[in-house]
């Protein structure tokens, strides 16, 4: 018995390494001509040529071989695990409408899997990766926040909670961001009212990142520039109360003084229903 399991273990090995021979770099698009026969592989054996494409850095031809599993080996426990190595392979390689579409079928299939949390968490990366620059299209951000919600509210006791928060948090900084950046451009050409509307935003919408303190200060500058007075006391009095120890507040302080004014809410714009829900501690 020991003779035959050992024979069976080095006729294995052979098989992979004859594997791992034929499939040359140009191994997976001759797989894929019909120049390797996969059949005489087992799920196994094909299963570590896509760990070691992965190896190589070959993502995608990683994401074929694990294809294969499914194709050759359906009904296999590997072919279950195959299919999210396939949308990692994909991830690995940029190749994010690929990873995006093997993650979703996973989850379709095996929502309540060990990996399903793993699934959610690369799906929701191939929108996050993209989101890095600010002038990118910002739908992708929204995508991005829908997906890392999905891993938090589904899979809030996974591995990978903890890091879709921390994702999440800096991708709605990231939208903030992208308002900013519109808001100082309408500000530096003096368009004042569609300044104000951005910087509302990110004052409303936007209170808990990191944005916030600057947003009050540039209403501040843009409603004295209006001659708003009271708009701008109450702007730079939410920013007192919430912000005072930030630069934002003295550069906004100075700016009420030049002008024989002061912090203080004033009128009954917007702003004085954000100072009130800001005494009240809801914006805390």
């Amino acid at each position: 018995m020991s003779g035959i399991g050992t024979r069976t273990r080095l006729f294995g090995s052979v098989l992979a390494l004859a594997l791992a021979v034929a499939c040359s770099d140009n191994s997976a698009s001759d797989a894929r001509r019909g120049l390797i026969d996969m059949e005489q592989f087992t799920p196994e054996q094909i299963f570590e040529r896509g760990e070691f494409e992965i190896a190589r850095d070959r993502g995608t031809d990683a994401a074929f071989f694990f294809s294969e599993i499914e194709r050759l080996y359906p009904y296999s426990e590997l072919a279950k695990r195959s299919m999210v190595m396939q949308a990692f392979a994909y991830h690995s390689d940029g190749a994010y409408p690929e990873a995006r579409a093997a993650a979703q079928r996973y989850i379709d299939f095996y929502p309540a899997d060990e990996d399903a949390a793993y699934a959610q968490y690369l799906l929701a990366l191939t929108y996050y990766d993209q989101i890095d620059e600010v002038g990118r299209d910002q739908g992708l951000t929204f995508q991005a926040l829908q997906e890392l919600r999905k891993v938090i509210e589904i899979y809030p006791d996974s591995e990978y909670a903890r890091s879709a928060i921390l994702k999440f948090d800096l991708a709605f900084d990231h939208l903030a961001s992208k308002e900013m950046e519109i808001g100082r451009y309408y500000l530096r050409r003096d368009h004042y009212s569609a300044a104000i509307k951005r910087f509302r935003v990110v004052v409303e919408d936007f209170q808990t990142t990191t944005h916030a303190p600057e947003a009050l200060h540039r209403l501040v500058e843009a409603y004295l520039s209006l001659g708003l007075y009271g708009e701008a006391q109450t702007a730079a009095a939410i920013l007192g109360h919430n912000f005072q120890s930030t630069e934002w507040y003295q550069d906004s302080f100075n700016l009420l003084r030049e002008n024989g004014l002061e912090a203080k809410a004033q009128g009954s714009s917007w702003l004085n229903q954000v100072y009130r829900q800001t005494l009240q501690g809801k914006w805390l």
